[in-house]
């Protein structure tokens, strides 16, 4: 058996990986199929979760008898291309190669580094397939493929990104008396960073803690978060795919743990008037060829690098065209602003949450930057890729790094303002013509072209605040 079976061993025995994965896509032939399908028979795992992410990061899959899972997933498994543009309502958006070219396929095969049960679903093993074209070129609209594009790039400066990331969401009640049909779980005001049944009332996030534990996510706490019903689980850091691929099904777990137990889960980055929103925050460093941290300097400016400052600098340089991936919805926009908590300028600070880019205070091996831009509707690998891409463009032309933010970081006087519309956020993304060469001109064609039909959509579709605000005087 070799290493990476036996590593598989271990992942489907629900042990947590502790060692970074390679960032490569992975083929498989009939025999080593074969044996991973006797593998999760003999531990009595008849389905095989096949999943893979979509444009916006919801899960797009197929669930596979385990055994005939050799046969089936060997030379891949078809979907259609068009997957990446169905919309939330389930409408296909066109782009390149997509429904005008008649809905062809693209191929799905496993990751078996990826292979994992499930602790909730008795008999059931996930598994993250990457996407190629029938050609057996990698899929270019592929979110894990893009990212993995932008890792490589980090490679030429025989650098390697670490990433650790942090999701808030909220959890609803079924309500029926509501017009979305739910209501704030353990609605309650003032349980800021609580833990135990004050904000939890129903120990729905200590019993998600534990079975995600179980599930390879590498969670490493949670909590109550600031506004009512709304929490917040912390994910330990590691290579950027990994990172990405845990984030990723972190939110399709939780979502059916949610379901499980009669509730709901929307990571919407602001679902509600009367609260504040949730966050997607990066915690990103880099380690050096030799293991060490790219981004320390004892000497240096803040204790930074010289390496660790250009990659702030390209982060804020880049900042408006990134917020298309790391605010990919309409109502990402309504988070931001004033007092708020989420940033609503391009500036950088040290240990200063009103900064859009945070310098925690640790230096050695933590030596890394927060980027709070991101909300927590983005795609883990998307708004990943975004990020790193920035800062490889920052380290790579050695970009100059401005004086910090000094105080709360609200002053419009003190620091340009970020995007304040998807649409203005999708015309800075098409116009960094650096950043989108690094993504792939294909994916960001795509994906624009998905993002510019929501935003049509919108504008035709009559909201409740104009029936308010109109239909009785006017």
């Amino acid at each position: 058996m070799t290493n990476r079976e036996t590593l598989q061993m271990a992942s489907l025995s629900r042990t947590v990986h502790s060692h970074p994965r390679q960032e490569q896509p992975v083929q498989h032939d009939l025999e080593g199929l074969a044996a991973a399908e006797q593998r999760l028979r003999d531990q009595d795992i008849d389905v095989v979760r096949l999943g893979y992410s979509d444009f916006i990061g919801s899960e797009r899959g197929r669930d596979v008898l385990t055994s005939r899972l050799a046969r089936t997933a060997a030379g891949g498994v078809a979907f259609c291309r068009s997957v990446y543009g169905t919309t939330p309502r389930g409408d296909v958006v066109d782009f390149e190669g997509g429904l005008a070219d008649g809905l062809p396929d693209v191929v799905a095969r496993p990751d078996l580094a990826t292979l994992i049960a499930m602790p909730w679903e008795p008999g059931v093993a996930h598994c993250i397939v990457d996407v190629f074209n029938p050609d057996g070129t990698p899929s270019q609209e592929s979110p894990r493929n893009v990212l993995r594009r932008v890792v490589e790039k980090f490679a030429e400066l025989d650098l390697s990104p670490v990433l650790g990331p942090e999701l808030e969401f909220f959890v609803l009640d079924a309500d029926p008396s509501t017009p979305t049909g739910w209501s704030r779980y353990g609605e309650a005001t003032g349980n800021v960073y609580v833990s135990g049944r004050k904000g939890d009332p129903d120990n729905f996030l200590l019993d998600t803690l534990r079975q995600l534990d179980g599930y390879g996510l590498e969670v490493v706490a949670g909590n109550h978060e600031f506004s009512s019903g709304q929490f917040e689980i912390n994910l330990w850091h590691s290579t950027a795919l990994d990172a990405a691929d845990r984030a990723f099904r972190f939110k399709a777990a939780i979502k059916e743990l949610a379901r499980r137990a009669g509730k709901s889960v929307t990571f919407m980055a602001k679902p509600f008037n009367d609260e504040g929103g949730s966050g997607f925050h990066l915690h990103f460093s880099a380690l050096t060829d030799d293991g060490a941290a790219a981004f320390d300097d004892p000497l240096g400016a803040h204790g930074l690098s010289d390496t660790g400052r250009s990659a702030i600098a390209g982060v804020l340089q880049h900042a408006p065209a990134i917020a298309a991936l790391c605010n990919p919805t309409i109502n990402s926009y309504k988070r931001f602003g004033p007092d708020t908590l989420a940033p609503w300028l391009i500036d950088w600070g040290l240990d200063n949450r009103s900064a859009m880019v945070r310098i925690p205070p640790e230096r050695g091996m933590a030596s890394r930057l927060e980027l709070r831009l991101g909300d927590a509707t983005a795609n883990p690998y998307l708004a990943i890729a975004a990020t790193l891409a920035a800062a490889y463009l920052g380290i790579k032309s050695k970009a100059e790094l401005g004086s910090p933010l000094e105080g709360y970081g609200y002053d419009e006087t003190k620091a340009p303002r970020l995007p304040s519309s998807l649409g203005a956020s999708l015309d800075a993304l098409e116009a960094d013509q650096e950043l989108t060469e690094i993504l792939g001109l294909t994916f960001v064609n795509s994906f624009v072209a998905y993002k510019r039909n929501e935003l049509e959509r919108f504008s035709r579709w009559v909201t409740d605040w104009e029936s308010r605000e109109y239909a009785y005087h006017l």
